[in-house]
């Protein structure tokens, strides 16, 4: 028999390694081992990347197996493969977003096409990422840094002088997490810096698929327009200048 001290010790010990389980789950700290090497990480980017120009994969499943892997990646080796702390030591712009490109040749593993295009962008606090959509363009984005108020929107309907789109996504994002666009899904973005300083890690697909003719290029507009019935928004095509004097 077990006296009564000995039962409580063996009680609190039990709670301490359950609450300490659930501590290493919450901060995903035991995925750490299932994490993919970041070579073996980027190698299924450019796999999935090549299905879809392939037609091996719609636009939404890329969507769906770009989400899946990006929750999956390692992001301290990430931002150190991107070189994030000699972005951070660019200065910023005063309106928008920098654009940064960064070099993949050296990874191991990878072709010397990788059927992408990729940047990170960067913005100082109250600046944004300005309202744009693509046609013809599947994106995905993590965060690397900082704190960013995001929003997305459905282009439901392509007029002469303005848009229709429908509100998806309106909230907070925080480092590893993440969003994806394609011609049928939140396919219009809105990234706007809250912290001092933000950066995102972008990845691209442009042209894949072929019945589509509209050029891949940026589609400024203003999303706060009028509002339609149904949820729907009558949003005003803009020129980029536009936009940035606005928005940016």
């Amino acid at each position: 028999m077990q006296s009564r001290r000995e039962f409580h010790a063996k009680l609190i010990g039990s709670a301490v390694t359950f609450a300490l389980i659930e501590t290493l789950w919450s901060r995903d700290l035991f995925a750490a081992d299932a994490k993919p090497t970041i070579g073996k990480w980027l190698a299924e980017l450019v796999s999935m990347s090549n299905d879809l120009k392939g037609q091996k994969l719609t636009d939404l499943q890329f969507q769906t197996k770009m989400e899946d892997l990006y929750k999956r990646v390692d992001l301290p080796a990430l931002c150190a493969l991107v070189k994030l702390d000699e972005i951070e030591k660019r200065k910023l712009p005063e309106n928008g977003a920098s654009s940064i490109g960064f070099d993949l040749s050296k990874v191991d593993g990878l072709p010397a096409s990788i059927g992408f295009g990729k940047q990170v962008f960067g913005c100082a606090k109250g600046r944004s990422i300005v309202p744009h959509g693509h046609a013809n363009m599947c994106t995905g984005f993590i965060i690397l840094k900082g704190k960013w108020s995001g929003k997305h929107y459905d282009r439901v309907e392509t007029l002469k002088d303005h848009y229709v789109i429908k509100p998806t996504i309106d909230r907070t994002f925080g480092p590893g997490e993440l969003s994806t666009i394609s011609d049928h899904k939140d396919n219009i973005h809105w990234f706007k810096a809250e912290s001092d300083s933000a950066y995102i890690f972008n990845v691209h697909v442009i042209g894949y698929d072929k019945t589509i003719k509209e050029s891949s290029g940026r589609l400024y507009l203003d999303p706060v327009g009028e509002k339609l019935a149904g949820g729907l928004v009558k949003a005003p095509k803009m020129t980029s200048a536009d936009c940035h004097r606005k928005y940016g």
